[in-house]
């Protein structure tokens, strides 16, 4: 008769998009992207949100455009070549301007480390690889804060 085997759990990993602004580095789950254009300038739209800079118009559909830094209380010189994050949730679709979007990598979720007081409901943990220091943004909260 044969003994029953345990196994160990597999890791659970996730899929990060990281993103620039300056030279900080912030990440959304993949799943969370809808997908990622070059910069356009968005029309401006009245709104009381400072962070609304407009709307843009996307395969006939129009979508609100926020400044991500301006959000997060990031000051730097814009990119030259920014891009429009769309992302997508509970709250709907809105895009984010970013500095760059960097790569996409896979994160063991034991790597998170819990976000210390931020000031920030949209920040949710870091990610520590190597010599890098990488926020995590919780994307629901953050359409939340801006739709």
């Amino acid at each position: 008769m044969s003994t029953p085997t345990t196994r160990a759990a597999a890791p659970t990993t996730q899929q990060l998009v990281v993103l620039a602004l300056g030279s900080e580095e912030y990440a959304v789950p993949i799943g969370h992207v809808q997908e990622i254009i070059s910069y356009t300038a968005p029309r401006p739209v009245p709104s009381s949100d400072p962070c609304c800079r407009g709307v843009i118009s996307l395969r006939g559909k129009i979508i609100p455009v926020f400044d991500l830094a301006m959000q997060l209380g990031v000051f730097a010189e814009p990119a030259d070549d920014q891009r429009i994050v769309i992302l997508e949730g509970p709250a709907g679709i809105a895009g984010v301007i970013v500095d760059d979007v960097d790569e996409v990598l896979e994160v063991d979720e034991s790597d998170f480390e819990p976000m210390p007081q931020s000031g920030s409901a949209a920040v949710e943990s870091v990610v520590e690889m190597k010599d890098r220091l990488i926020v995590l943004l919780a994307p629901d909260r953050l359409l939340e804060g801006l739709i």
